[in-house]
Protein backbone atom coordinates (compact mmCIF):
# COMPACT_ATOMS: atom_id res chain seq x y z
CA UNK A 1 0.00 0.00 0.00
CA UNK A 2 1.36 3.56 -0.80
CA UNK A 3 2.34 5.61 2.24
CA UNK A 4 0.40 8.80 2.68
CA UNK A 5 1.46 12.08 3.36
CA UNK A 6 -0.19 14.19 6.50
CA UNK A 7 -2.09 15.95 3.76
CA UNK A 8 -3.64 13.14 2.11
CA UNK A 9 -7.64 13.51 3.19
CA UNK A 10 -6.85 17.38 2.53
CA UNK A 11 -5.74 16.72 -1.38
CA UNK A 12 -8.81 14.50 -1.22
CA UNK A 13 -11.07 17.08 0.09
CA UNK A 14 -10.09 19.85 -2.20
CA UNK A 15 -10.58 17.23 -5.44
CA UNK A 16 -7.33 15.99 -5.83
CA UNK A 17 -6.76 12.83 -8.43
CA UNK A 18 -4.84 10.50 -6.23
CA UNK A 19 -2.01 8.15 -7.91
CA UNK A 20 1.03 6.18 -6.81
CA UNK A 21 4.47 7.88 -7.13
CA UNK A 22 7.58 6.69 -5.76
CA UNK A 23 5.83 4.33 -3.15
CA UNK A 24 3.43 7.46 -1.86
CA UNK A 25 -0.30 8.67 -3.28
CA UNK A 26 -0.35 11.77 -4.48
CA UNK A 27 -2.26 14.41 -6.39
CA UNK A 28 -1.56 13.85 -10.26
CA UNK A 29 -3.98 16.96 -10.19
CA UNK A 30 -7.18 19.02 -8.46
CA UNK A 31 -9.37 18.95 -11.73
CA UNK A 32 -7.17 20.69 -14.93
CA UNK A 33 -3.25 19.67 -14.93
CA UNK A 34 -3.11 22.75 -17.72
CA UNK A 35 -4.74 25.43 -15.47
CA UNK A 36 -2.32 24.62 -13.00
CA UNK A 37 0.88 24.64 -15.05
CA UNK A 38 -0.01 28.07 -16.46
CA UNK A 39 -1.24 29.13 -12.86
CA UNK A 40 2.54 28.47 -11.42
CA UNK A 41 3.68 30.27 -14.44
CA UNK A 42 1.41 33.08 -14.37
CA UNK A 43 0.52 33.89 -10.93
CA UNK A 44 1.25 31.11 -7.44
CA UNK A 45 0.86 27.19 -6.87
CA UNK A 46 1.44 24.87 -4.24
CA UNK A 47 2.80 21.41 -4.27
CA UNK A 48 3.06 18.67 -1.35
CA UNK A 49 6.71 17.66 -1.74
CA UNK A 50 6.26 16.12 1.96
CA UNK A 51 7.36 12.89 0.56
CA UNK A 52 10.90 14.08 -0.03
CA UNK A 53 12.69 13.09 3.12
CA UNK A 54 14.66 15.98 5.08
CA UNK A 55 17.63 14.50 6.29
CA UNK A 56 19.68 16.11 9.43
CA UNK A 57 23.51 15.22 9.14
CA UNK A 58 25.23 17.07 12.17
CA UNK A 59 28.70 16.29 13.86
CA UNK A 60 32.59 17.79 13.78
CA UNK A 61 33.40 15.87 10.31
CA UNK A 62 29.75 16.52 8.78
CA UNK A 63 31.83 18.57 6.42
CA UNK A 64 35.18 16.69 5.18
CA UNK A 65 32.05 14.00 5.20
CA UNK A 66 29.63 15.48 2.82
CA UNK A 67 33.53 17.01 0.74
CA UNK A 68 33.50 13.16 0.53
CA UNK A 69 30.22 11.65 -0.42
CA UNK A 70 29.37 14.55 -3.22
CA UNK A 71 30.48 15.37 -6.26
CA UNK A 72 29.83 19.09 -6.01
CA UNK A 73 32.01 20.62 -2.87
CA UNK A 74 30.22 22.19 0.26
CA UNK A 75 33.07 23.90 0.77
CA UNK A 76 31.42 26.67 -1.45
CA UNK A 77 29.10 27.33 1.70
CA UNK A 78 30.79 29.93 3.55
CA UNK A 79 27.47 31.36 5.50
CA UNK A 80 24.64 30.13 7.48
CA UNK A 81 21.44 29.22 5.15
CA UNK A 82 23.60 28.60 1.90
CA UNK A 83 21.92 25.99 -0.29
CA UNK A 84 23.59 23.58 -2.78
CA UNK A 85 22.60 21.29 -5.59
CA UNK A 86 24.43 18.17 -5.82
CA UNK A 87 25.24 14.76 -7.08
CA UNK A 88 25.82 11.83 -4.99
CA UNK A 89 27.39 9.15 -6.99
CA UNK A 90 28.32 5.57 -6.56
CA UNK A 91 32.06 4.27 -7.33
CA UNK A 92 31.02 4.20 -11.10
CA UNK A 93 30.44 7.77 -11.28
CA UNK A 94 26.67 6.97 -12.00
CA UNK A 95 23.91 9.30 -9.35
CA UNK A 96 22.94 7.26 -6.55
CA UNK A 97 20.39 10.33 -5.98
CA UNK A 98 20.35 14.06 -6.70
CA UNK A 99 19.85 16.63 -4.01
CA UNK A 100 20.05 19.95 -2.06
CA UNK A 101 21.91 20.38 1.10
CA UNK A 102 22.02 23.43 3.17
CA UNK A 103 24.43 24.34 5.29
CA UNK A 104 23.33 25.63 9.13
CA UNK A 105 26.60 25.68 10.65
CA UNK A 106 29.76 24.06 10.71
CA UNK A 107 28.39 20.69 12.11
CA UNK A 108 25.17 21.15 10.78
CA UNK A 109 23.96 20.32 7.36
CA UNK A 110 20.61 19.87 5.90
CA UNK A 111 19.61 17.71 2.45
CA UNK A 112 16.41 16.77 1.13
CA UNK A 113 16.29 13.63 -1.02
CA UNK A 114 14.32 12.03 -3.10
CA UNK A 115 11.13 9.62 -2.06
CA UNK A 116 11.61 6.91 -4.41
CA UNK A 117 15.60 6.91 -3.07
CA UNK A 118 15.29 7.40 0.49
CA UNK A 119 15.97 4.34 2.03
CA UNK A 120 18.70 3.26 -0.27
CA UNK A 121 19.75 6.62 0.32
CA UNK A 122 19.72 6.65 4.02
CA UNK A 123 21.72 3.11 3.97
CA UNK A 124 24.35 4.83 1.31
CA UNK A 125 24.70 7.73 3.94
CA UNK A 126 25.00 4.83 6.57
CA UNK A 127 27.50 3.54 4.90
CA UNK A 128 29.66 6.23 3.34
CA UNK A 129 29.86 7.77 7.22
CA UNK A 130 32.03 4.46 8.46
CA UNK A 131 35.05 6.92 10.17
CA UNK A 132 33.27 9.88 10.45
CA UNK A 133 32.44 11.22 13.21
CA UNK A 134 28.48 12.12 12.08
CA UNK A 135 25.13 11.62 12.91
CA UNK A 136 22.14 11.19 10.24
CA UNK A 137 18.65 11.61 11.30
CA UNK A 138 15.62 11.87 8.90
CA UNK A 139 12.86 14.19 9.88
CA UNK A 140 9.94 12.54 9.27
CA UNK A 141 8.40 14.98 11.44
CA UNK A 142 8.72 17.69 9.33
CA UNK A 143 6.10 18.00 5.85
CA UNK A 144 7.22 20.75 3.40
CA UNK A 145 5.45 22.77 0.92
CA UNK A 146 6.72 24.45 -1.89
CA UNK A 147 4.77 27.27 -2.86
CA UNK A 148 5.89 28.67 -6.74
CA UNK A 149 5.28 31.49 -9.39
CA UNK A 150 6.19 34.73 -10.10
CA UNK A 151 3.27 36.51 -6.98
CA UNK A 152 4.24 32.92 -4.61
CA UNK A 153 6.65 34.81 -2.08
CA UNK A 154 3.99 37.78 -2.13
CA UNK A 155 1.47 35.53 -0.83
CA UNK A 156 3.22 33.39 1.40
CA UNK A 157 5.65 35.85 3.14
CA UNK A 158 2.19 37.21 5.12
CA UNK A 159 0.98 33.52 6.68
CA UNK A 160 4.50 33.35 8.28
CA UNK A 161 6.03 34.58 11.62
CA UNK A 162 7.16 38.16 11.91
CA UNK A 163 10.67 37.19 11.76
CA UNK A 164 10.24 34.83 9.07
CA UNK A 165 8.42 37.47 7.34
CA UNK A 166 11.41 40.12 7.88
CA UNK A 167 14.15 37.46 6.67
CA UNK A 168 11.75 36.09 3.83
CA UNK A 169 11.53 39.81 2.21
CA UNK A 170 15.83 39.88 1.65
CA UNK A 171 16.41 35.93 1.31
CA UNK A 172 18.34 35.40 -2.06
CA UNK A 173 18.20 32.81 -3.94
CA UNK A 174 19.52 28.91 -3.09
CA UNK A 175 19.19 30.13 0.57
CA UNK A 176 17.09 29.82 3.86
CA UNK A 177 16.28 30.97 7.37
CA UNK A 178 15.13 29.15 10.01
CA UNK A 179 12.54 30.33 12.96
CA UNK A 180 11.82 27.30 15.33
CA UNK A 181 10.96 24.50 13.25
CA UNK A 182 9.69 26.56 10.14
CA UNK A 183 12.71 26.23 7.50
CA UNK A 184 12.08 28.55 4.48
CA UNK A 185 13.80 27.96 1.33
CA UNK A 186 14.21 30.22 -1.88
CA UNK A 187 14.59 27.15 -3.71
CA UNK A 188 12.02 25.01 -6.34
CA UNK A 189 11.70 22.91 -9.63
CA UNK A 190 9.60 24.58 -12.08
CA UNK A 191 11.62 27.45 -12.84
CA UNK A 192 9.92 30.29 -10.90
CA UNK A 193 10.54 31.92 -7.93
CA UNK A 194 9.25 31.05 -4.50
CA UNK A 195 9.80 29.17 -1.50
CA UNK A 196 9.98 25.49 -0.50
CA UNK A 197 8.94 25.66 3.37
CA UNK A 198 9.49 22.68 5.23
CA UNK A 199 6.90 22.79 8.74
CA UNK A 200 5.94 20.25 11.33
CA UNK A 201 3.26 18.35 10.24
CA UNK A 202 0.99 19.04 12.90
CA UNK A 203 0.81 22.74 11.61
CA UNK A 204 1.21 21.91 7.57
CA UNK A 205 -3.26 21.32 7.01
CA UNK A 206 -3.79 24.59 8.89
CA UNK A 207 -0.73 26.09 5.98
CA UNK A 208 -2.10 24.87 3.63
CA UNK A 209 -5.63 25.90 3.78
CA UNK A 210 -4.13 29.05 4.61
CA UNK A 211 -2.36 29.54 1.35
CA UNK A 212 -5.01 28.54 -0.56
CA UNK A 213 -7.30 31.14 1.26
CA UNK A 214 -4.83 33.39 0.01
CA UNK A 215 -4.94 32.70 -3.85
CA UNK A 216 -1.76 30.17 -3.94
CA UNK A 217 -3.69 27.16 -5.76
CA UNK A 218 -2.89 23.34 -4.90
CA UNK A 219 -1.05 22.15 -7.95
CA UNK A 220 -0.41 18.30 -8.28
CA UNK A 221 2.25 15.79 -10.59
CA UNK A 222 1.62 16.38 -13.29
CA UNK A 223 1.97 20.30 -13.43
CA UNK A 224 5.15 20.00 -11.63
CA UNK A 225 6.65 17.37 -14.16
CA UNK A 226 5.59 20.06 -16.83
CA UNK A 227 7.01 23.11 -15.42
CA UNK A 228 10.47 21.44 -14.65
CA UNK A 229 10.70 19.85 -17.79
CA UNK A 230 10.17 23.52 -19.38
CA UNK A 231 12.69 24.47 -16.80
CA UNK A 232 15.18 22.07 -17.80
CA UNK A 233 15.42 20.34 -15.04
CA UNK A 234 16.35 16.50 -14.08
CA UNK A 235 13.96 13.69 -12.66
CA UNK A 236 15.55 11.25 -10.99
CA UNK A 237 15.33 7.50 -12.42
CA UNK A 238 14.04 9.39 -15.64
CA UNK A 239 17.04 11.48 -16.82
CA UNK A 240 19.38 10.32 -14.71
CA UNK A 241 20.32 6.92 -12.40
CA UNK A 242 22.60 4.70 -11.07
CA UNK A 243 23.91 3.85 -14.94
CA UNK A 244 24.34 7.25 -15.68
CA UNK A 245 26.80 10.10 -14.75
CA UNK A 246 26.18 13.29 -14.37
CA UNK A 247 28.14 14.29 -17.55
CA UNK A 248 26.11 12.44 -19.65
CA UNK A 249 23.18 13.77 -17.98
CA UNK A 250 23.76 17.55 -18.44
CA UNK A 251 24.48 17.98 -14.58
CA UNK A 252 28.21 18.39 -15.75
CA UNK A 253 27.91 21.76 -13.77
CA UNK A 254 27.94 20.05 -10.10
CA UNK A 255 30.83 18.13 -10.12
CA UNK A 256 33.69 20.56 -8.47
CA UNK A 257 36.73 19.37 -9.97
CA UNK A 258 38.99 21.70 -7.68
CA UNK A 259 40.93 21.34 -5.39
CA UNK A 260 42.37 18.32 -7.02
CA UNK A 261 43.12 16.91 -4.05
CA UNK A 262 39.30 16.46 -3.05
CA UNK A 263 38.72 13.00 -4.04
CA UNK A 264 35.32 12.48 -3.90
CA UNK A 265 32.65 9.28 -4.38
CA UNK A 266 32.82 8.42 -8.39
CA UNK A 267 35.66 11.39 -9.04
CA UNK A 268 38.22 8.22 -10.54
CA UNK A 269 35.47 7.18 -12.64
CA UNK A 270 34.38 10.32 -14.29
CA UNK A 271 38.04 11.53 -14.60
CA UNK A 272 37.81 9.03 -17.31
CA UNK A 273 34.54 9.85 -18.67
CA UNK A 274 35.38 13.83 -18.83
CA UNK A 275 38.38 12.75 -21.29
CA UNK A 276 36.41 10.76 -23.68
CA UNK A 277 35.06 12.85 -26.21
CA UNK A 278 32.67 9.97 -27.60
CA UNK A 279 30.96 10.43 -24.11
CA UNK A 280 27.05 10.42 -24.48
CA UNK A 281 25.61 14.26 -24.70
CA UNK A 282 22.62 15.60 -23.35
CA UNK A 283 20.39 17.79 -24.85
CA UNK A 284 17.21 19.26 -25.78
CA UNK A 285 14.87 18.63 -28.31
CA UNK A 286 12.02 20.56 -30.12
CA UNK A 287 9.49 19.16 -32.21
CA UNK A 288 9.14 20.55 -35.32
CA UNK A 289 6.62 17.83 -36.96
CA UNK A 290 3.43 16.54 -35.76
CA UNK A 291 3.29 14.57 -32.26
CA UNK A 292 4.28 14.84 -28.85
CA UNK A 293 7.43 13.60 -27.84
CA UNK A 294 7.15 10.85 -25.37
CA UNK A 295 9.52 8.99 -22.65
CA UNK A 296 12.05 5.98 -24.65
CA UNK A 297 10.89 7.38 -28.11
CA UNK A 298 14.60 6.33 -30.37
CA UNK A 299 16.54 9.19 -32.27
CA UNK A 300 18.12 8.88 -35.80
CA UNK A 301 20.23 10.88 -37.71
CA UNK A 302 19.36 9.50 -41.47
CA UNK A 303 19.48 5.78 -41.03
CA UNK A 304 21.48 5.68 -37.70
CA UNK A 305 20.34 5.23 -34.52
CA UNK A 306 21.58 8.21 -31.98
CA UNK A 307 19.85 7.76 -28.96
CA UNK A 308 16.75 8.02 -26.96
CA UNK A 309 14.80 10.67 -25.11
CA UNK A 310 14.50 10.13 -21.62
CA UNK A 311 11.98 12.70 -20.85
CA UNK A 312 8.70 14.30 -22.93
CA UNK A 313 5.68 15.58 -23.12
CA UNK A 314 3.70 18.66 -24.37
CA UNK A 315 4.95 22.15 -22.94
CA UNK A 316 1.93 24.27 -22.19
CA UNK A 317 3.72 27.54 -21.86
CA UNK A 318 5.09 27.02 -25.04
CA UNK A 319 2.63 25.22 -27.00
CA UNK A 320 5.56 22.66 -28.56
CA UNK A 321 5.87 19.28 -27.53
CA UNK A 322 9.67 19.16 -26.42
CA UNK A 323 11.83 16.63 -24.57
CA UNK A 324 15.40 15.72 -23.07
CA UNK A 325 17.81 12.94 -24.59
CA UNK A 326 21.02 11.25 -24.04
CA UNK A 327 22.50 10.95 -27.37
CA UNK A 328 25.68 10.28 -29.41
CA UNK A 329 28.08 12.87 -29.38
CA UNK A 330 28.22 14.11 -32.54
CA UNK A 331 24.84 15.17 -33.21
CA UNK A 332 23.90 17.80 -35.07
CA UNK A 333 21.44 20.56 -35.07
CA UNK A 334 18.62 18.33 -35.84
CA UNK A 335 17.68 14.73 -35.84
CA UNK A 336 14.21 12.60 -35.97
CA UNK A 337 12.07 10.92 -33.76
CA UNK A 338 10.37 7.70 -34.54
CA UNK A 339 6.94 7.66 -33.90
CA UNK A 340 4.28 5.04 -34.40
CA UNK A 341 6.79 3.68 -37.12
CA UNK A 342 7.51 6.83 -38.69
CA UNK A 343 10.44 9.35 -38.66
CA UNK A 344 9.13 13.03 -37.53
CA UNK A 345 11.72 15.96 -37.30
CA UNK A 346 12.99 17.67 -34.12
CA UNK A 347 15.34 20.92 -33.53
CA UNK A 348 18.37 20.48 -31.11
CA UNK A 349 18.33 22.70 -28.67
CA UNK A 350 20.26 23.34 -24.89
CA UNK A 351 17.83 23.67 -21.70
CA UNK A 352 16.20 24.98 -20.36
CA UNK A 353 13.41 25.93 -22.57
CA UNK A 354 11.16 28.23 -20.25
CA UNK A 355 12.58 30.79 -17.58
CA UNK A 356 10.31 32.68 -15.16
CA UNK A 357 7.72 32.35 -17.67
CA UNK A 358 9.48 33.13 -20.51
CA UNK A 359 10.67 31.31 -23.67
CA UNK A 360 14.37 30.53 -24.48
CA UNK A 361 13.49 29.19 -27.66
CA UNK A 362 15.63 31.31 -30.32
Amino acid sequence: MDKQTVLYETHKSMGGKMVPFGGWAMPLHYGSQLEEHHQVRRDAGMFDVSHMTVVDLEGVQVKPYLRRLLANDVEKLKSAGKALYSCMLNEQGGVVDDLIVYHMSDTWFRMVVNAGTTEKDLAWLERQAEGFDVSITPRRDLAMIAVQGPNARDKALPLMSESLQQAGVALKPFSAVMDGDWFVARTGYTGEDGFEIMVPGDQVESFWRQLNDAGVAPCGLGARDTLRLEAGMNLYGIDMDEEASPLESGLGWTVAWEPEERNFVGRSALEVQRGDPNKQRFVGLVLTGRGVLRNHLKLFDGDEPIGEITSGGFAPTLERSIAFARVKSGIGESCEVEMRGKRVPAQVVKPPFVRQGKSQLT
